[in-house]
């Protein structure tokens, strides 16, 4: 009796392997930004179109974008709702409210995609009319007009700022009252500006410093003044996932983090890695959005090993830099679904739609060759 169950145990082991040398495949995601045209939100067929188009391609999640730059496609008071109001004449119900129910009706999850601390180019934004630019987080150099507070072609909130986080925070409020069916929030640019990043000299945001640290003089290169900033944006992160699961237990709560890691702790101030691995996000979508596939490969690796937890990353694959390359979309697809991460994001579904040549590698990715000469992969 003992030899047969003995065999039996050696049998089980063959045909069903130890977890830890399992390749399951990652899941698939596809963000969706409201800067296609047309926007899916604008209309019940372009709904309709997106969620069967993700169940034909087994999408399992949707990152819709439904806050940007300050304006808002769900109903709103703190931020500028007119997108909302536009597709609400026009679908003649809640847009977004309907796509997660058809989402929902195919096994779909939805996340609501949220730019939190990047205005872009939004200068009339509702929050600096009532707040004016001293919300904005800046360097030393004199301000004479508005156009003097842009970074990288942008305006960015500063995240030490606590009129700024009380925005913010009613804007998560408003989205979760609106959506009790939603799978889940990502928070997107809660970071500092990654360029040239001698940011944060904003009046609110030195005194609050000085009066922690007890320093007078601010110098850029300070270990105090950095790790500051960097708090800055774990607390703002945190005041924001307490307030959705205090809202909507069980909700997953996640955020995008920059790529490679230099990037993201020494200039965007965005230690996502500590975010994991103390539980304070569910997971994290590490923007590895490289289209020379050795890099590719190389963000991944070193984003695995930084968050320690594969299985609470996802990676994206950018979709915008690849209409042309469907070659190099199968292989980075193929990469990233054996990577061991969460589930593998593309930006975008526009891209993807206007792009059948993209869309058939979701669909039937086996016929689509990886024998690459050594010429293409560093390409």
């Amino acid at each position: 009796m003992k030899k047969n169950i003995t065999v039996l145990f050696f049998c089980f082991l063959f045909i069903f392997p130890a977890c830890g040398k399992c390749s399951a495949s990652s899941e698939r995601a596809i963000f969706v930004t409201v800067l296609q045209d047309p926007q899916v939100l604008s209309s019940r067929k372009e709904i309709i179109q997106l969620v069967d188009f993700a169940k034909k391609t087994r999408t399992t999640t949707l990152f819709i974008q439904i806050y940007r730059a300050n304006r808002a496609w769900f109903p709103s008071r703190v931020a500028d709702s007119s997108p909302y109001q536009t597709c609400l004449r026009s679908v003649s119900e809640d847009p977004f409210a309907l796509l997660i129910e058809e989402a929902h009706k195919r096994g779909i999850k939805v996340h609501a995609w949220i730019n939190l601390l990047s205005l872009s180019t939004n200068r009339d934004a509702k929050i600096l009319k009532k707040y004016g630019p001293e919300i904005l987080t800046r360097n030393l150099k004199p301000k004479k007009k508005i156009e003097d507070y842009k970074i990288d072609k942008q305006y960015f909130l500063e995240p030490g700022d606590l009129r700024v986080r009380k925005e913010l925070s009613t804007i998560v409020d408003e989205i979760l009252s609106s959506y009790p069916g939603l799978d889940g929030l990502q928070f997107d640019y809660i970071r500092y500006p990654d360029r040239n990043p001698a940011y944060g000299y904003t009046k609110m945001n030195m005194e609050r410093f000085r009066k922690r640290s007890g320093v007078k003089v601010i110098k850029n290169n300070s270990v105090l003044w950095q790790n500051w900033k960097r708090a800055q944006v774990t607390e703002l992160l945190g005041e924001l996932v307490k307030r959705a699961r205090l809202r909507h237990p069980g909700i997953k709560v996640s955020t995008t983090g920059c790529a490679p890691y230099v990037r993201a702790y020494s200039e965007a101030f965005q230690d996502w890695p500590s975010w994991i691995k103390t539980g304070l996000v569910d997971f994290v979508t590490v923007m590895t959005y490289s289209d020379k596939i050795p890099e590719f490969e190389r963000q991944i690796e070193e984003a695995k090993k930084k968050a320690v937890f594969t299985d609470k990353i996802n990676f994206t694959i950018g979709a915008y830099k690849l209409k042309k390359y469907q070659e190099k979309f199968a292989e980075e697809l193929d990469f990233c679904e054996k990577s061991g991460g969460a589930a593998c994001v593309i930006l975008g579904y526009g891209d993807l739609a206007l792009n059948p040549s993209l869309s058939k590698v979701l669909t039937d990715k086996r016929k689509f060759s990886k024998n690459f000469t050594q010429s293409q992969r560093g390409n």
